[in-house]
């Protein structure tokens, strides 16, 4: 059984369905999602109907992400947050108007049932952006660090490649788990992106909301694929550029 972590999704359905196709993903396969299902592209609804869909078929784990936090908010109340709605909201609420409340309740209870870390039996995590507590996850004094934070990517790509977990000046928050995976902070906004390890955070976010592909990583063997640039999936659409 492999296990995949798949980045920011953020509305590109179309790009998902290549990736679930190019790496050949079967219901032996095990699938953690990184969270930012929408705010991007047109095809919010679309996502995250397939979403649902996907985890009646798969062994599927679904991260929660600031941007799903954001989307529920709106979802619930209605209530617009321009910041949201400047970065990716606007697609995401116009794709939401189209449809019916129904869908909303069901969608709302996705958005409810996601996970905010996942901490697999081998030591390794998965969560949408970070955590700041020195002690590790099950400290963290504010749950919205783990899909808000971005100081343990700044932490990790900051800290001299020379260090290991055995020098008393390697930050203890990167001493608990073996791997840690992420996405949140896209790698690259403007171009191709590889996934990136700094210390022992891989981050997946390769910036398919932007100009970037949506990735999928083999946690053990760390091949990865990736789609088309997801904005050639949406010709016409700015996403978030």
């Amino acid at each position: 059984m492999r296990t995949l972590v798949v980045g920011d999704i953020h509305s590109g359905l179309r790009a998902l369905e290549q990736l679930l196709s190019k790496a050949k993903v079967t219901s032996s396969d095990k699938l953690i999602f990184l969270g930012d299902y929408v705010d991007g592209w047109s095809t919010a609804v679309e996502t995250v109907d397939f979403l649902i869909g996907l985890k009646d078929e798969l062994n599927c784990t679904f991260i929660r992400g600031n941007h799903d936090e954001l989307c529920r908010a709106w979802l619930q109340d209605q209530r617009e947050n321009p910041q949201w709605l400047m970065h990716g909201g606007a697609a995401t609420r116009d794709s939401y108007l189209k449809t019916d409340r129904e869908k909303w309740e069901r969608h709302l209870e996705f958005y409810a049932n996601l996970e905010n870390h996942y901490l697999a039996n081998d030591n390794r995590l998965y969560l949408h952006a970070g955590y700041t507590n020195l002690k590790g996850i099950e400290f963290e004094y504010f749950e919205q660090s783990f899909y808000w934070d971005r100081t343990l990517w700044e932490l990790a790509t900051a800290l001299d490649p020379k260090l290991t977990p055995e020098d008393p000046k390697f930050p203890k928050r990167l001493t608990h788990y073996h791997e840690v995976f992420i996405g949140h902070t896209p790698i690259s906004k403007t171009d191709l992106a590889l996934p990136q390890k700094a210390a022992n955070v891989w981050n997946v976010d390769t910036g398919a909301a932007f100009k970037g592909a949506l990735t999928m990583l083999d946690v053990e063997t760390k091949e990865f694929w990736q789609s088309d640039p997801v904005h050639t999936f949406y010709p016409g659409e700015r996403g978030r550029n």
